[in-house]
């Protein structure tokens, strides 16, 4: 089975499409590991696709918050003026779809799916220290996480743990085997917001029966969304930063 892994979309459809063009349909299922909406111009669009598309979801805490679950003041003031101005524009139907996502972690056939650690679904995992409080408490081996828009992950193997690489700026894609006497955390990253200093919409390919993952970047039209954000009365700084990736 082919699982098409995505996570972090945040209400970035021209991004959405260009992940569906450049995986050219190439996998069985589509996963998503949270946070549909919040900060980009099109979360009801998002939504819509999401309810029909997706084969697992889980909500990210952007989620929670445009839907009434979470407490804005936990937010920087960028990210609580985005969660307002979705709250507003969010369809009835979309509100409540939403609401209704289930927290992380889940298990999809055979793997784990979590929006942050599998731990709390809030907590970043940006780090092999971070990593290092995780391992311990995997259920499984093989863990696709989002929530901190870095595309790559961990790997505990024989004793000692790694960062897992990500495509260079000049590389389409990068595929990874997996051991299967090591443990995974694997962020596809973000499509709607990469923060990894690559303005490339970030997904992952994972091939269970190969054991094989493949981290992709795909090139969309930025700069359309920035447009469509300060169109819409968002914050710029948030078209403002898809051109850096951060």
């Amino acid at each position: 089975m082919r699982y098409l892994i995505i996570s972090d979309l945040h209400g970035n459809y021209e991004a959405l499409e260009a992940v569906l063009e450049d995986s050219g349909g190439r996998y069985d299922q589509i996963v998503c590991c949270g946070d549909l909406v919040g900060y980009g111009p099109d979360p009801n669009r998002i939504v819509e696709w999401a309810k029909v598309s997706l084969f697992a979801v889980i909500r990210g805490n952007h989620d929670r918050a445009c839907c009434g679950l979470e407490d804005l003041e936990w937010f920087n003031p960028v990210a609580q003026d985005a969660s307002r101005w979705t709250m507003r524009h969010l369809t009835r139907e979309n509100h409540e779809w939403l609401r209704a996502l289930p927290s992380g972690p889940i298990q999809v056939n055979g793997f784990t799916v979590a929006h942050g650690s599998p731990l709390d679904e809030d907590e970043y995992v940006a780090s092999l220290d971070d990593a290092a409080n995780v391992f311990d408490y995997l259920n499984g081996a093989i863990t696709f996480f989002g929530h901190t828009h870095l595309q790559g992950g961990f790997v505990q193997t024989h004793g000692r743990r790694v960062a897992l690489v990500r495509p260079r700026r000049d590389e389409p894609s990068l595929r990874l085997r997996l051991d299967s006497e090591a443990v995974y955390m694997i962020n596809p990253g973000s499509i709607g917001q990469p923060r990894d200093a690559d303005p490339r919409a970030a997904y992952a390919v994972f091939d269970s029966e190969a054991r094989e993952v493949t981290l992709c970047r795909a090139v969309y039209d930025w700069q359309a969304v920035r447009r469509k954000i300060e169109e819409a009365g968002l914050p710029p700084a948030l078209g403002q930063r898809l051109a850096l990736g951060r």
